[in-house]
Parts: structure tokens; sequence; C-alpha cells
């Protein structure tokens, strides 16, 4: 609802405005700012006369007084839709709890030999997905096709505060179009390395569930729950992950060094606050401090909240 209130352009525009005493012209003032002048009107900050095309300021008192109860009423909208949703969605709960379900897989490992069906089983995975997700490709360029699909997804997981990491092989670095994908997904805090040693595919989500390659065309796919099986497989990309080389993506891509976070996410970690409190101080949704922090986490390669947030008290200004 922030965007309901004027941004630096418009506060800029609107404190030269009294300067003049309060009165412009209006195409001196769309002739400085057009996009800047338009929402002032919008918002009701200026009043544009049409007899004799001037600007006239308004006192911000009023329209703060207005923004404030339609803030207020589309607050009010959206907690009485919020209240509705469970009900208007019943019946699709009911149908889902109702559909046949797989056997118990706990304590399985679940072989299964259709692409078509891995693929089917992983994007039901992911809609459950809520912490992280751990990937180990092998190989070197990532094929155009799936990176194109994988972006979109990837960058809303990181919206969505889930941590990735994941580790290539060294002809990924000579392929461009991986290069620019990794760049960019690293912008949005996926942690990628380099391991120049073989290893197998392999994703992991939420420390929950498994899923290995088990043919070499990857047309055959093994879903793993079992505790024991898993934990053995953390172990092996944790293990691959410690040994494997951290890469500046931005600098093999030819882009500018940037975070894309702003300097008080980091300010305040650096003060020891946690991520709820830093979200409550900036007025974020929790989701996207841990957006912020997982593309701080990747250019500091720090491990936990807590390292991050010392080497943020020893980071140049």
């Amino acid at each position: 609802m922030t965007d309901r209130l004027p941004g630096e352009e418009e506060r800029a525009l609107y404190r030269q405005v009294l300067e003049q005493g309060g009165q412009v012209m209006f195409r001196e003032a769309m002739q400085q700012n057009a996009a800047a002048t338009l929402r002032l009107i919008e918002l009701g900050l200026l009043i544009h006369h049409a007899v004799d095309e001037s600007l006239s300021a308004v006192n911000p008192r009023a329209v703060a007084d207005r923004l404030a109860t339609d803030l207020r009423e589309a607050a009010i909208r959206m907690l009485t839709s919020s209240q509705r949703a469970p009900a208007q969605l019943e019946d699709l709960v009911h149908a889902y709890d109702q559909a046949p379900r797989r056997p118990d897989r706990s304590h399985a490992v679940e072989r299964v030999n259709d692409r078509l069906q891995i693929r089917h089983r992983i994007m039901q995975i992911e809609s459950e997905m809520q912490e992280e997700t751990l990937a180990a490709q092998p190989g070197g360029a990532r094929p155009i096709g799936q990176m194109r699909q994988a972006l979109s997804r990837s960058l809303d997981f990181l919206d969505r505060g889930i941590a990735l990491r994941t580790l290539y092989q060294p002809g990924a670095l000579a392929d461009p179009p991986t290069v620019d994908y990794a760049a960019t997904v690293s912008a949005g805090g996926e942690r990628i390395r380099i391991l120049n040693e073989p290893f197998r595919k392999m994703l992991i989500f939420d420390r929950r569930i498994a899923i290995i390659s088990a043919s070499p065309d990857d047309n055959q796919a093994a879903f793993v729950e079992d505790p024991a099986v898993l934990a053995s497989l953390l172990d092996v990309f944790e293990r691959d992950w410690a040994r494997a080389t951290r890469i500046d993506w931005h600098a093999q891509a030819g882009r500018p060094r940037g975070t894309g976070v702003p300097k008080e996410v980091g300010t305040l970690l650096a003060q020891g606050l946690t991520q709820r409190a830093i979200a409550s101080r900036l007025g974020l949704s929790e989701r996207t401090v841990a957006a912020h922090i997982a593309r701080l986490r990747e250019l500091y390669d720090a491990e936990t909240l807590f390292q991050l947030g010392w080497q943020l008290r020893g980071a140049p200004e």
C-alpha cells in the first residue's frame, strides 16, 4: 500500500512548488518532471486549474487524512478477504483430502521411470517447499530451455525467502548463457559454486526429500524420504559444498557488482537485530527481508546469520 504515498521525486517536486509560493504553471512542472507532476495531481497534493493551466499545492494534512482513510478501508477489505479465503477454498481442500494418496514413503526409496512423472512430482514438492533447495547439477552448459523455465521459479522462491544453493562443474563457466543465468539468480540471493570433481545429479527439498538421477539420460529418478539415506545425501552435499569454489558471477558476466539490498538492512543486521525485528523496523515483509539477507550471505559467503552480522560490522560504509 506504500505505493499510495509520494516517492522521493514527488516529494522533491512538491517542495519546489512550495518554494515558489505554492503555485506554478502546469507546463513548467511537466517540463521539470512529468511523471512526478501527474503523480502529485493523482494523489491530490497538487490541484490543476484548467482555466489558467496552473497548479496549486494543497495542505498535505488533508491529503494525509484521506490517504489514511483509504488505506484503512483497503486493509479492512484485505482482512475480510483473508478471513473468507478458507471457506471459499473449502471444497477444494475437501477434494484434495479425499484424493487417492500414495503409500507412506517415510522409510522408502521410490523409483520413477517416466520423465513427465518426475517433473510432475518435482513441481508438487516445490509447491510445498518452505525453507531451502540444495541442488547438484553436473555437466557444463545448462540447457537453454531449462534455464528459461527455472529463472522465474528460482526468483520467486528467493522472493519468498527460500534459500537456494547449487553446485555446477567448471564447464558452466565457459557457457555465456549459463553464466548470465547464474549472475541473475545470484543477484536474487541464490548461491552457486563450482566443484571441480565428479558428482551425481541431486535435488534436496527442505531436508526432507531428495531426488537423485537413476539413469545416465535422467529419464529415471529415485525419490528418497528414508531419514538415514537422506542424512547421508545431505552429508555428501555439504561436504561437496565446503570444497567447492565461490565464483563472482557478476564479474564473470561483465556486470557491475551490486547487492540490490537497502543499506538499512545491513546496518540493522550488524547491530544484531533479528530478521523479524528488521522487517518490523523497516515496514517490510519477513520474506522480503529474508531475500535481502540471502543476497548479503552470498556476497559475504556467510553460512549463518550470526556470521553475516559479524562480517557486516567490519564492512566499509
